[in-house]
């Protein structure tokens, strides 16, 4: 019983890292939202400048494969002397239920993750120089994790040039296995330029390098293999992955003021790394202000990938290959996202301690087909088991004060 509450844990800390993606993608958007809306109501672009004074509370909700993750985040920030600022950030995710990988092999768990981040940006004339550190905790994983960024505008504050680097080290363990304990290293390199080409458009071009080494796959995840001797037809083996792994990306965002006070966005993005992955996304949206308070937006994104080169959804027998995996996140599918948000801003007295506020809800919806991963808990033949496909909802509520 050990090991199966051990595989629902590790399935649900991928599902956990999956949706802390999606999270911190939504958090850069709103970085870029932050620039469509400077073009939208100053037409302008600014020198580099802190952050500004806030509070955020966030509820963040995801379900969809049997699985609910949800949790609150709290984020703080106060400047110094127009020159200092000072954040941190606390996040928890609540992970319930039982994807498709651990319904063919184990029953429902519940998991809990809690993340904290503390940051500092220093800002000397027209640079902004960004650091943290963040650290992340669970039952059988401990992550930790210092990032370093810098960008300077020139060329009249229309050009921005962005680095950063980041490293990363983890702990992983195991249920029921106390004797198991794995390390693994992370580095991340990233460079960024943005230019505000006219009046109406701003333009932006990213590169973004990872360097992974030590124990890279979840020690909980299974490959399938044939075993006459079973009624099924099948029996699992633990996967085992490369102990290194690169991965380069590249991507490009425009946003577009509209004359009517809109503005579209676009980015594209392709991936690719040396255990075969490629990969790539697209996305388009539309922001809508009405009068001075509300802003409305919809988008689409889109995704497909390649399989890895270790990946298959049935091997013929345990120990086949060197390397073999059956996570289905390493195997060729695509999807397909649809976002809506609103948001409404109100402002303060002046002489107020609170300056402005605003309230912001999205919810995406998304679906997902697979086209070399089949439902091992179908009563089919071994093999020839429907491909397995599912959809997903997210929610995100937050509320912010700038002070």
């Amino acid at each position: 019983m050990a090991e199966q509450v051990a595989v629902v844990a590790a399935t649900n800390q991928g599902l956990v890292q999956a949706m802390r993606q999606n999270l911190n993608n939504a958090s850069a958007f709103v970085v870029a939202l932050a620039l469509v809306i400077s073009v939208l109501f100053a037409g302008l672009a600014k020198a580099a400048v802190l952050p500004t004074e806030r509070a955020d509370v966030l509820y963040h909700a995801y379900e969809g494969d049997g699985v609910t993750i949800d949790g609150p985040s709290v984020l703080l920030r106060k400047n110094i002397a127009g020159r200092v600022s000072i954040s941190a950030n606390y996040y928890v995710d609540t992970v319930s239920g039982a994807s498709i990988d651990v319904r063919s092999t184990a029953s429902p768990y519940q998991e809990v993750r809690k993340e904290k981040t503390v940051g500092i940006d220093f800002l000397n004339n027209k640079t902004l120089i960004s650091t943290s550190f963040t650290n992340s905790s669970e039952n059988d994983f401990e992550a930790n994790s210092v990032y370093l960024g810098v960008s300077q505008d020139f060329f009249g504050d229309l050009s921005t040039i962005s680095l950063s680097y980041s490293k990363g080290w983890d702990v992983v363990g195991r249920r029921g296995d106390e004797s198991f304990e794995e390390e693994a290293n992370r580095q991340k390199f990233g460079l960024g330029f943005s230019q505000v080409a006219t009046k109406s458009l701003i333009l932006g071009f990213n590169i973004e390098h990872i360097s992974d080494e030590g124990y890279l796959n979840n020690p909980y995840r299974a490959v399938r293999f044939l075993d006459s001797s079973t009624d099924r037809g099948f029996s699992f083996a633990t996967e085992t992955y490369p102990r290194t792994r690169s991965s380069t990306a590249y991507s490009i965002n425009a946003n577009y003021y509209l004359p009517y006070r809109a503005a579209l966005y676009g980015d594209a993005r392709t991936y690719n790394d040396t255990w075969g992955i490629k990969a790539r996304n697209f996305r388009i949206g539309y922001l809508q202000p009405y009068k001075d308070s509300w802003l409305f937006e919809v988008f689409v994104r889109y995704y497909e990938q390649d399989k890895a080169d270790f990946y298959q959804d049935l091997f013929n027998r345990p120990n086949e290959f060197n390397f073999m995996a059956r996570d289905k996140e390493m195997s060729t599918y695509n999807g397909l996202t649809a976002g809506i948000s609103v948001a409404y801003e109100w402002q303060f007295s002046q002489t107020a301690t609170f300056k402005k506020s605003s309230v912001h809800f999205e919810w995406d919806y998304m679906k997902f087909a697979y086209d070399d991963f089949r439902d091992a808990t179908a009563d089919a033949p071994v093999g020839e088991e429907p491909l397995f496909g599912f959809s997903a909802n997210v929610l995100r509520i937050f509320a912010s004060v700038w002070y």
